[in-house]
């Protein structure tokens, strides 16, 4: 299991991995804009060059952040997600369900475009989880 944090920006995502990069060190080895995706559409014209997913490595750790859209986000770092990869989809059914119990569910856990199973939700502690099986393509 790997435990790393997931940040949500305003609309600067891209800037602030783009200094991450250069203060932190580390390679900056995803930064997907919502354009060309299958959810082009779930955002706003003016929203679609935002950040939908960045992911700075940095010495076998991850940082990943996205910009979250104003109609999804409580504010800039008040939307702060603990992020769980695990590699089988069994095992990440299973934390998600055991992290949900008395929660609030955002996103249901199921297939998406980029990895075998995803969910978010916010646990009965108020803390924002994402759980991932292993990326598609990785």
């Amino acid at each position: 299991m790997k435990l790393s944090t997931y940040l949500m920006f305003n609309g600067n995502c891209e800037e602030a991995f783009t200094t991450y990069q250069k203060v932190l060190g580390g390679k900056i080895t995803a930064m997907m804009s919502h354009e060309g995706t299958p959810a082009e559409n779930d955002v706003s014209p003016d929203w679609r060059k935002k950040i939908i997913h960045a992911c700075l490595e940095l010495d076998g750790q991850m940082l990943m952040a996205s910009d979250a859209p104003p109609d999804r986000s409580s504010g800039s770092m008040r939307s702060v997600y603990v992020n769980v990869m695990v590699k089988e989809v069994a095992e990440a059914e299973r934390i998600f369900k055991g992290l949900s119990e008395g929660g609030q569910i955002q996103m249901p856990i199921g297939e998406t475009f980029w990895s075998k199973s995803f969910g978010m939700l916010t646990d009965r502690f108020g803390t924002h989880w994402m759980v991932n099986a292993e990326f598609k393509n990785g």
